[in-house]
């Protein structure tokens, strides 16, 4: 029998979380942006822009470079990085035994991630993940993005459920302190292959997430053990 807990909602954050897209989308990044006159390293990029919207990104250019993304620069981008997709995204090692078990205990999800509405789907999809993913939130439908609350207060919000009977499962700094501000008890995920890169453990840890983890496959008997870390009895 799966084990019981007092929460109700997973909120899974997608690049790096439920899909192992990072290494993928710097390497696309760092191209485009090149080409674009920005020119930065895998590490940098990763640093700066993980887990936050493209509009962060189109900010930066403006702001620090005085380049103006149109919309050409931007289908280009995309482009590219659809067509890798669909040639190399994988799922994240685990998430399907991890799904399974959230549903034998009765444990709702969704997707709350910075990325487009398209884009998750894409991800998704090529993935083999779409049909367990019928609940679907993206940074666009909100004002503001990580590591603003929004997002997970939307999505919680359409869900019909409390903010403190969340966990968000997040895999970036930006994600952490959005999880943090919003109320919710925060999961940081390392378990990526972008995992890896300097100083993003200690990035992460800087945050003090509730639980920090490598094992997708072990989510649900975090989640049940962190009953016992709110004070709670199962």
């Amino acid at each position: 029998m799966a084990p019981a807990s007092t929460k109700t909602l997973i909120i899974f954050d997608c690049d790096g979380v439920l899909v192992d897209s990072e290494p993928i989308s710097i390497q696309v990044m760092v191209a485009a942006m090149a080409q674009g006159g920005m020119v930065m390293d895998e590490e940098e990029v990763h640093r700066r822009f993980l887990g936050r919207s493209l509009s962060t990104v189109i900010d930066a250019a403006r702001d620090e470079y005085g380049l103006d993304i149109d919309a050409a620069f931007l289908d280009a981008l995309r482009r590219s990085l659809y067509a890798r997709f669909r040639a190399e995204l994988q799922p994240i090692d685990g998430i399907g035994t991890a799904l399974d078990g959230l549903e034998a205990a009765g444990i709702a999800w969704c997707v709350a991630s910075s990325s487009q509405v398209e884009r998750i789907k894409l991800s998704l999809t090529v993935t083999g993940l779409i049909d367990r993913f019928p609940h679907i939130y993206s940074a666009s439908m909100v004002s503001e993005g990580k590591p603003a609350p929004d997002l997970f207060l939307y999505a919680a919000g359409q869900m019909n459920v409390r903010p403190e009977d969340c966990i968000v499962i997040e895999d970036s700094p930006a994600g952490v302190e959005a999880a943090k501000a919003a109320g919710m008890t925060v999961f940081a995920y390392c378990g990526g292959s972008h995992a890896s890169l300097p100083s993003y453990r200690a990035a992460l840890a800087s945050l003090q997430p509730d639980v920090t983890f490598d094992a997708m496959a072990d989510l649900l008997h975090l989640v049940a053990k962190s009953d016992d870390r709110d004070g709670n009895t199962a």
